[in-house]
């Protein structure tokens, strides 16, 4: 006698069950988007008890015919199929015809629906995959299923059911992440009669984000948009200072479907790169469209996870789009949360522009002089630099030598160079006559003004390679590090510095680690020509198995600069590295990067390589805090880091510049009463 046979239908029902029906939420999701499919325009969800006591979803969608509904509860009934070229194109959310009969077969299931609006429709009650009942009901056009008692007949399942908040978050992440992708649907969650979401289906996207993740969240959203021969791309992404302590705050979305992708996931986060700090992730919406037959979706039963057919062109596009949206605007955050209402009383207000002296600065005291030319508050934290403004162009790193090897000043074009680095003498003088003259014309007494050709206003330092003079005006505008003007510097750690605008503060630290990291980050790219042969080696040792990977990936270091050469069992010799590396630095950054490439277990990616070379330089090379800075100094790393590419966070994601409004301090010393 044979021993193989053919289940019967109810078992095989249980058994898909097991497979799309997980928990309370996987039935939510085929029941919410059957109601989508259906072109609904408003969708209501009740649960109870986390679901388990009971699901009901009402929409007002194109309902199901009365001599379909009986056949919309067998397995693999549909309507979205008809051939097997179908299943390579799929536009709609459901398509296998598993959802309904593996509900029915384990929960407690009436469907109510019509599909017109004559008002008349039909109801069929289904128990444990059993037809109890199935008649005509009076029911406006839609449909509204109700499952009760889910896993009511398999006790097995309901024993490993988690508790009914834990249930219910998972319900509520799902609803929340479908209202993201459906702008243009109304949704409403209700458990146990409390309202958790409501969106008004007016297709604004932004309103749907503010629903679920609050008001000041959608309030630092950018939008996000992007086309591509076989993409298009439409979202928003939270400015780097709005992050998650997880991936949960990405939503993405593909042709409508919610999906879980770590193509996209890489995408988004390799986008925000040096932006975010450590273990810190963004909050994404993004929604992407794209032909049907570059997505598979037929890959999980819970239709969650996809493959896509181009995914490097897929995940180069989404990094692109979102660099040039984020590279677009000014990442400076807010040292409180600004409410800026109307006025009640606003007192008098003085500029916070420091006005340029007429005569050269005075030649420091005796006291000065013994304090390193500074002057200094007596808590001793602040410092008001009274040094001559004027100094060569090796300002920066006199007297530095600790920090060997920190790359120099940018390049200053000759004529720029006069008017940063001119001595004392006729160029102040010719200041002083032009402002003494102006002040005569003021007075009335034009007579006795000298009339003298005069250079143009000297820039600060810094200011020449940073702006053309018809850009100057812009300086601070969406996209533009603001223009600053140095006041002094706090705790031997922060610049404080002003604009229009209000008030800034600068890490130091942060702030030169940015800049070296964009200068060492490009010497990295092209390290042939800047490799420094060694009179004396270098020496590196590693374990037998170390040494034995070391030998086959000798090409990595090479790219990166380094010449190793195999020296021993398990040494080897550095006999060249780049010459730019930071002084004194050389043999620990050389092991670290060592460390890095042996721990690759698969081949070693340059470009990781050199990027995380660039961090390991950039901050070995950076001043520290507690390192005090003259007025010149100060400026021209304020110069040189509003001529980096992104002047906003460190290599590290922290933030480099913080901001105080004017309106803030109008507030804070009661000069605005509001």
């Amino acid at each position: 006698m044979g021993k193989i046979k053919v289940l019967d239908e109810q078992l095989a029902n249980q058994i898909a069950a097991g497979e799309v029906v997980e928990r309370p939420s996987s039935v939510v999701k085929e029941l919410v988007e059957n109601a989508i499919d259906a072109g609904s325009s408003a969708i209501d969800v009740q649960v109870e008890e986390g679901g388990l006591a009971l699901i009901r979803v009402t929409d007002d969608g194109s309902g199901i015919e009365p001599e379909d509904l009986e056949t919309a509860f067998q397995r693999h009934a549909t309507s979205k199929l008809l051939t097997s070229r179908d299943l390579f194109r799929i536009a709609s959310l459901g398509f296998r015809g598993e959802a309904l009969p593996s509900i029915a077969a384990v929960a407690r299931v009436e469907c109510v629906s019509s599909a017109g609006d004559g008002g008349l429709g039909k109801r069929l009650v289904i128990e444990g995959g059993a037809v109890r009942a199935f008649e005509n009901a009076n029911a406006p056009q839609g449909t509204d299923m109700t499952v009760r008692d889910l896993f009511y007949n398999t006790p097995a399942r309901l024993k490993y059911m988690k508790s009914i908040q834990t249930e219910l978050g998972h319900i509520s992440d799902y609803m929340n992440r479908l209202a993201l992708a459906h702008p243009g649907i109304a949704f409403t969650l209700k458990h146990n009669g409390n309202t958790l979401l409501r969106t008004l289906g007016n297709g604004d996207r932004l309103q749907v984000i503010a629903a679920v993740y609050g008001t000041n969240t959608a309030k630092g959203m950018i939008p996000v948009s992007g086309d591509h021969p076989d993409y298009q791309l439409l979202g928003f992404v939270s400015k780097p200072e709005l992050t998650k302590a997880n991936r949960n705050g990405i939503t993405a979305i593909v042709n409508g479907r919610y999906i879980r992708s770590f193509v996209i996931n890489q995408a988004i986060l390799q986008a925000f790169h040096t932006l975010l700090p450590i273990n810190r992730y963004p909050l994404a919406v993004l929604e992407i469209g794209m032909h049907p037959g570059l997505v598979d979706v037929n890959v999980h039963p819970s239709k969650m996870e996809v493959r896509f057919s181009k995914e490097p062109e897929l995940k180069s596009f989404i990094e692109e789009t979102l660099r040039a949206a984020l590279g677009g605007c000014v990442h400076i955050p807010s040292g409180a949360p600004q409410q800026r209402s109307k006025p009640v009383l606003v007192q008098e207000r003085i500029s916070f522009r420091r006005p340029e002296p007429d005569f050269p600065p005075p030649s420091p005291t005796a006291n000065e002089r013994s304090n390193g030319g500074r002057g200094q508050a007596p808590n001793g934290t602040f410092a008001a630099e009274r040094q001559p403004l004027h100094r060569g162009p090796d300002t920066f790193d006199k007297g530095r030598d600790k920090r060997a090897g920190v790359p120099p000043l940018p390049a200053v074009p000759p004529d720029a160079a006069e008017k940063l680095y001119a001595p004392p003498g006729k160029l102040q003088a010719d200041w002083a006559i032009r402002e003494s003259s102006a002040a005569l014309e003021a007075a009335g007494h034009p007579e006795q003004a000298q009339t003298v050709a005069l250079p143009e206003r000297p820039p600060a330092p810094g200011e020449a390679e940073l702006l053309a003079p018809s850009e100057k005006s812009e300086a601070g505008d969406k996209g533009r590090f603001p223009e600053l003007s140095w006041i002094g510097q706090l705790h031997g750690t922060y610049f404080v510095a002003q604009n229009e605008n209000g008030l800034y503060l600068v890490d130091q630290h942060a702030a030169h680690e940015r800049i070296n990291y964009e200068y060492y980050l490009r010497k990295f790219g092209e390290p042939a020509p800047y490799t420094q042969p060694l009179l004396v080696p270098l020496t590196l040792e590693f374990t037998a198995g170390e040494a034995e990977l070391a030998r086959s990936r000798l090409q990595a270091f090479a790219e990166a600069g380094v010449e190793l050469e195999p020296f021993g069992l398990n040494a080897f010799l550095v006999r060249a590295h780049p010459e730019w590396l930071p002084k004194g630095e050389e043999q620990a950054i050389i092991e670290e990067m060592a460390e890095w490439i042996l721990s690759e277990k698969k081949a070693v990616d340059i470009a990781k390589l050199r990027e995380k070379a660039a961090v390991m330089c950039s901050c070995k090379a950076s001043i520290k805090a507690n390192d005090r800075m003259t007025r010149e100094e100060g400026e021209a790393l304020l110069g040189r880091l509003a001529a980096c590419e992104q002047p906003y966070t460190c290599p590290h994601g922290r933030p480099i510049v913080v901001h105080i409004s004017t309106y803030q301090l109008e507030k804070m010393f009661k000069r605005v009463m509001s």
